[in-house]
């Protein structure tokens, strides 16, 4: 059931920090998130916005991007600067659990999931541009990003899917035989088999989103994939990606020393394991741009965002 409707943020909440790029939710509906300055903060009493706790957990020492909660206590984090880490949420200890893949330095370590088995898997979305030149790789196209898979007690990550155009968001289906991967650069979602005869396999799962997907987020085993829309499709850039690589070069040379201001469209769209859109949520807002991430909280859809110094809440859809 396609269920579109209007995203409006009725209160956001400052955090005390710049970039809340990824947003997960506890089981006790408290948000954790990172910020810029290597911070992981933890975000008490949503369901009273007036009275939102922020409590420092951790720090990384670099830039944390997308995370994994296991349980109440123990957080993955893909930190930009110094890749896959391990959190332990009750004395701040920061364990790397990966920082090199292939023979190269991890750079750029975007989103992490881990599954039943003890493997993990996370995405690294450029190894061409860092993250203060992401927009780099969204204008040259290089398809560059890569899906990596760290097995239970195993120091080095394998590549089991690579060629993805800005690999992002991870989450796995209900019965993990797949995962679904936001590919930023191509605006879609992809499938990467773990069982059945398609095991080791990508293919399309949701082709020509109306927006550039980002963080991925599920709570219930039987919820839906909810997926933040970091911005609007961009007719130029789609006619961009499809010039000659060397047109691509000279626009994302360009584009790295333009100053970039989000568009003030926000978007977030949940689908379940066929693929089917359930919720479409659109909106305008020039207090709060460029969504990242999106989970659900306290009552409250919640988004984060690499752009802003908070958090934005809003009401959650009708459940289907």
């Amino acid at each position: 059931m396609n269920r579109s409707g209007t995203l409006v943020p009725h209160r956001c909440v400052a955090i005390g920090g710049h970039g809340p790029e990824d947003v997960v939710a506890d089981a006790r509906g408290r948000v954790i998130t990172g910020v810029e300055d290597g911070r992981i903060l933890r975000l008490d009493h949503l369901a009273d916005p007036d009275h939102v706790r922020v409590t420092v957990l951790a720090e990384t020492g670099g830039r944390p991007l997308g995370l994994e909660l296991l349980g109440d206590d123990t957080l993955l984090v893909c930190d930009a600067d110094r890749g896959l880490l391990r959190v332990d949420l009750t004395d701040g200890t920061v364990r790397i659990l990966a920082d090199s893949a292939a023979g190269e330095p991890l750079r750029f370590a975007s989103n992490v999931v881990a599954l039943s088995d003890g493997s993990v898997y996370f995405t690294v979305s450029s190894r061409r541009y860092p993250l203060d030149q992401w927009i780099g790789e969204i204008a040259e196209h290089t398809g560059t990003g890569r899906l990596l898979r760290l097995a239970p007690g195993s120091e080095t990550p394998e590549v089991v899917l690579e060629g993805l155009q800005f690999a992002n968001g991870l989450a796995a289906s209900a019965d993990e035989s797949f995962l679904v991967v936001a590919e930023t650069g191509a605006c879609r979602l992809t499938r990467y088999w773990l069982t059945g005869p398609k095991a080791g396999r990508g293919e399309p799962f949701v082709e020509h989103l109306p927006g550039m997907p980002d963080n991925i987020w599920r709570g219930a085993p039987d919820g839906p994939l909810w997926v933040a829309l970091a911005g609007p499709r961009i007719p130029p850039l789609d006619l961009l990606h499809r010039a000659a690589p060397g047109v691509r070069r000279t626009a994302a040379r360009i584009a790295v020393r333009a100053p970039f201001r989000p568009a003030a469209a926000i978007g977030v769209l949940a689908v379940d394991d066929t693929g089917a859109t359930v919720h479409h949520l659109t909106g305008r807002s020039p207090g709060f741009r460029m969504v990242t991430s999106v989970c659900e909280a306290a009552g409250h859809l919640v988004l984060g965002s690499v752009h802003e110094r908070g958090i934005a809440l809003c009401e959650p859809p009708a459940p289907k």
